[in-house]
């Protein structure tokens, strides 16, 4: 077997990458710690390959020895990171020398677990509405729980809250047609989500309360724009903003865990399912294009009912 070098294998195989990073740092200039992990990805192929002949290795060997790498407690993101690093490397290995094919060409990474969104408990996430925090109701106290409100009561994404004008306006004086506004009469909102999919979604009633209240204080917008929340300087509201606010306020309310507005938008989507069961209705409330989209909130439901019958069930758990 052969003894791998610093660039990744003896003999032949040393030559080869050796090659291969100084073209990476040389001519492509890549950066010297992008170019030592390409070293320690290689080293690792001729450590697990064994030999110094590249060009043996085969689509079954890649496939082998990213099952070694999984077996032996990699993570599906770092074995797919070591993939694509071989198969840039026997890309441009064909360009030196005669490869049947590229042997790490249709070889996958396993599957990353996907993770559970973040969704608030329902008695939180209510606390959090409800907190308190100043005593008193300045006008961007009141903006903030208009904004907070809205994401909760109709699960927005944070560009759509705040994409949101006062009502519907026509392009006019520099200013574009609305993509999305209040139809506060009506009880809803009007967005346009992810592929311009336009779509209404229901405002409940403290959401409503909230909007009016702010509404009645709200200031003109500086920026001649219709928005419906501002910043501190009258001009439309950015999302990073909102998310600064909202971190800022369930710090204050003493939320139990970090909370920004996309956990809103899941406290919504996984508390409406919960009480509903209707999984395209809340597809349709989301803007998902697909029903796989929100399935993801069913692992959510489940969760909780879990956590429910083990608390509750008198043979839940083994004595």
């Amino acid at each position: 077997m052969a003894t791998p070098g610093r660039d990744g294998g003896s003999g032949a195989a040393a030559d080869w990458a050796r090659r291969y990073l100084d073209e990476l740092a040389l001519q492509r200039q890549l950066s010297p710690h992008t170019v030592a992990a390409y070293r320690r990805d290689l080293a690792e192929l001729a450590t697990l390959a064994g030999h110094d002949d590249w060009p043996r290795l085969t689509h079954f060997d890649i496939r082998r020895f990213a099952a070694r790498l999984h077996g032996g407690g990699q993570s599906a993101r770092t074995i797919a990171r070591k993939l694509s690093g071989w198969r840039g490397f026997y890309g441009w290995l064909s360009n030196h020398t005669p490869l049947a094919a590229n042997p790490v060409d249709g070889v996958q990474a396993p599957k990353r677990p996907r993770s559970l969104p973040k969704a608030l408990a329902v008695d939180d996430a209510v606390q959090l509405m409800e907190a308190d925090t100043r005593g008193h109701a300045e006008p961007f106290e009141l903006c903030n729980r208009a904004m907070f409100e809205l994401l909760y009561s109709s699960g927005l994404r944070v560009s759509e809250l705040a994409g949101l004008d006062v009502a519907w306006q026509d392009a006019r004086a520099g200013q574009p047609a609305s993509l999305g506004w209040l139809d506060l009469q009506a009880g809803e909102v009007i967005v346009t989500g992810k592929g311009n999919k336009m779509r209404r979604v229901p405002v409940g009633a403290p959401a409503r309360d909230a909007l009016a209240a702010w509404l009645a204080v709200r200031p003109p917008a500086r920026d001649g724009s219709a928005a419906l929340f501002l910043s501190a300087r009258a001009t439309r509201i950015s999302p990073r903003v909102v998310q600064g606010r909202l971190k800022q306020h369930a710090l204050r309310a003493g939320a139990p865990v970090h909370v920004h507005p996309h956990v809103l938008r899941h406290s919504f989507a996984s508390h409406l399912l919960q009480s509903s069961g209707d999984l395209r209705a809340v597809q349709e409330l989301l803007g998902h294009a697909s029903i796989t989209s929100t399935q993801i909130y069913t692992a959510l439901d489940f969760q909780h009912l879990s956590k429910v019958y083990d608390a509750a069930h008198p043979r839940a758990k083994a004595k």
